[in-house]
C-alpha cells in the first residue's frame, strides 16, 4: 500500500532520510520510533508530498506520487493525515470541519457529507459535539475530530504524526482508542509516536530510525524484548526505564 524506494531528503546540509526503502502491505500498522530529530516526522510527511524528496520514489496503492497538479492532489486525497497540532478551521464547526474536504475535493452533496460527517463523529465519540467551534473542545476531543475529518475522504492509508504529543495525559488513550478500533477494522496505518503500549499492542511492525536511516524493522514483541542495535537499546533503555 505504500512503497519507498531510495528516498532522499535533505534540508541544506543535513541529510534527514538517507536511502529509505519501505513497504508496507495492505492492512498493516507500522509504528515508527526513534530519538527527536533521527528523521520520523519528515518520513511521514514525504508520503503525501508534504515534504518533497531529493531522490527516490514513492508509490501509494500502486501510483508513484506526481510532483505537484491535479494528479497529486487525487492521490492525496487517498492519504489521510493527522498532524499533532490537530490543523482545524477555528472559524467552523466541528461538523463543517468534517464535511469540507468531501464537499470540495470530492464533490459529494452537503447532504451526504453531513450524514457520513456525522457518522463519523459518532465513530469517535463526539457526535454530540457537532455544533461546537474546536475552541470550545478539549485536546483529546480535537484530536478526534481530526481522525474523523480524515476518515471523512475514505483514505487507502492514514498517517499519524506524533497524534499525541500535544495532549494532556488523560486525553492520549481517547485518540489511541479511536487509532486502535481503526487498526482493527484493517486500515493500513503508519504512526509515529512515543507511545510505548500502544505499539506493542496495536503494531504490526516497528521501524526505529536514527540519523536518517532505518536501522531496525522488527515485530514489536522482538523489537522491545531484544533490540539489535546499540542505538536501540540504548533509546529503548532511556524511555522504558522510568
Amino acid at each position: 500500500m505504500i512503497s519507498m524506494k531510495s528516498v532522499n531528503k535533505h534540508f541544506g546540509a543535513l541529510h534527514v532520510l538517507q536511502e529509505i526503502d519501505l513497504e508496507v502491505p495492505r492492512g498493516q500498522v507500522v509504528i515508527v520510533l526513534g530519538p527527536s530529530g533521527s528523521g520520523k516526522s519528515t518520513l511521514c510527511r514525504t508520503i503525501n508530498r508534504l515534504e518533497p524528496i531529493d531522490s527516490g520514489e514513492i508509490a501509494v496503492d500502486g501510483k508513484v506520487l506526481p510532483a505537484e497538479g491535479k494528479a497529486l492532489a487525487a492521490l492525496r486525497a487517498d492519504v489521510g493525515m493527522v498532524f499533532q497540532s490537530f490543523n482545524l478551521f477555528a472559524h467552523k464547526t466541528i461538523l463543517e470541519n468534517v464535511m469540507l474536504a468531501p464537499v470540495k475535493v470530492r464533490k459529494k452533496s452537503s447532504a451526504d457529507a453531513k450524514a457520513k460527517a456525522y457518522e463519523l463523529l459518532e465513530r469517535v465519540g463526539i457526535a454530540n459535539q457537532a455544533d461546537k467551534y474546536p475552541a470550545q473542545l478539549s485536546g483529546g476531543q480535537q484530536q478526534r475530530v481530526a481522525i474523523a475529518r480524515a476518515l471523512a475522504m475514505n483514505p487507502k492509508v492514514m498517517l499519524f504524526d506524533e497524534p499525541t504529543s500535544a495532549l494532556d495525559p488523560e486525553m492520549v488513550n481517547e485518540v489511541l482508542d479511536v487509532m486502535t478500533s481503526l487498526a482493527k477494522e484493517g486500515m493500513t496505518m503508519l504512526v509515529v509516536t512515543h507511545e510505548m503500549g500502544f505499539a506493542r499492542k496495536v503494531g504490526h511492525r516497528v521501524l526505529f530510525m536514527a540519523d536518517g536511516q532505518i536501522v531496525e524493522d522488527a515485530e514489536p514483541t522482538t523489537f522491545f524484548t531484544a533490540p539489535k542495535s546499540e542505538r536501540a537499546k540504548d533509546f529503548l533503555g532511556k524511555i522504558l526505564s522510568h
